[in-house]
């Protein structure tokens, strides 16, 4: 079982034509600059894949060719959907395929208990022997916290992780440690925005997009052997770039795209409708914040296109 996930492990995004179809072609060049990067394991489709905008059909689709090409790639298939049934079947077909662990976001599309959340979760631990990441975003929110995972982990010994997308919770990340003695891990969402924050409190990981992976993996390496100063000054070139993409879900997708499209890795930087629209002084800024980064690609040593 792969209880050890660590380190960078990149959402894969769903490429778009002009038409909005999807562009498939573009899933090989994707998948080769992940493993160039160094990547052990990717995760899809999840809400930086637009995971929500995606038919069925198209869902098998993706997950077909992802899996066909990943060769020794190891696979977080996300299973996500209000409707537990829906879930389990998604979880059978991810076990199906040959997932290696199961990622679950919480219902958070109107209010519940944490009661009903902590049986939704339950469902979702139930329903697999792989291992679990249980995920909560929850934009604006409350999220769930010691007391929901240590039940979890006691009760359910394939609830390994757990993925948060706020700042702020290091004492948090500390106490789910200590608690569940390091049987369940924190990763750290949100386009890695809080590595530095939270690398001090112990998370395994954090879970970005694609565009910027290579860079992550350098920046988490600097901090893996103390070297904070050059992570500091790695991020900090950045942070333009991740505050601006990260001003909500959509903006993201745009601004991601738009640096992957820039970098090589994909043709289009079509994010599916219904999405934000950026204005001209938007766009104007985010030529200036792409030109930095990818300024700051290079500086670090990395070829700004991939061959």
């Amino acid at each position: 079982m792969l209880y050890d996930l660590k380190g960078v492990i990149p959402i894969l995004p769903t490429p778009f034509n002009a038409d909005e179809s999807i562009d498939e072609s573009s899933f090989e060049t994707i998948l080769n600059f992940i493993k160039a990067a160094g990547c052990t394991t990717i995760g899809l489709p999840a809400f930086g894949s637009e995971f929500y905008k995606l038919s069925g059909d198209e869902r098998n689709r993706i997950l077909d060719i992802v899996f066909k090409n990943a060769g020794d790639l190891n696979i977080i298939v996300q299973c996500n959907h209000p409707s537990p049934t829906i879930v389990q079947a998604l979880i059978k077909d991810a076990e199906s395929r040959g997932a290696a662990a199961i990622n679950s976001a919480l219902p958070r599309m109107m209010p519940v208990s944490e009661n009903q959340l902590y049986q939704y979760a339950s469902m979702v631990c139930r329903s697999t022997t792989l291992p679990v990441i249980i995920q909560d975003y929850n934009p604006g929110g409350a999220i769930v916290g010691l007391g929901f995972a240590k039940k979890l982990s006691d009760e359910f010994e394939n609830f390994r992780f757990i993925k948060y997308e706020v700042p702020g919770i290091g004492p948090l990340i500390n106490d789910i440690l200590e608690a569940t003695r390091h049987k369940v891990k924190v990763f750290s969402g949100w386009g890695g925005s809080y590595v530095l924050e939270q690398f001090a409190a112990g998370i395994t990981g954090i879970i970005p997009g694609i565009p910027l992976v290579d860079y992550f993996i350098k920046l988490w390496d600097h901090l893996s052997v103390g070297n904070e100063k050059t992570a500091l000054q790695m991020f900090t070139a950045i942070a333009p770039y991740l505050g601006f993409s990260l001003q909500h879900l959509e903006m993201f997708h745009h601004v991601e795209k738009q640096l992957a499209v820039r970098r090589g890795i994909i043709h289009s930087a079509v994010v599916r409708r219904v999405t934000v629209e950026l204005d001209r002084y938007q766009t104007a800024y985010l030529e200036l914040i792409l030109d930095q980064t990818c300024d700051a690609i290079v500086q670090y040593g990395f070829k700004l296109k991939v061959d």
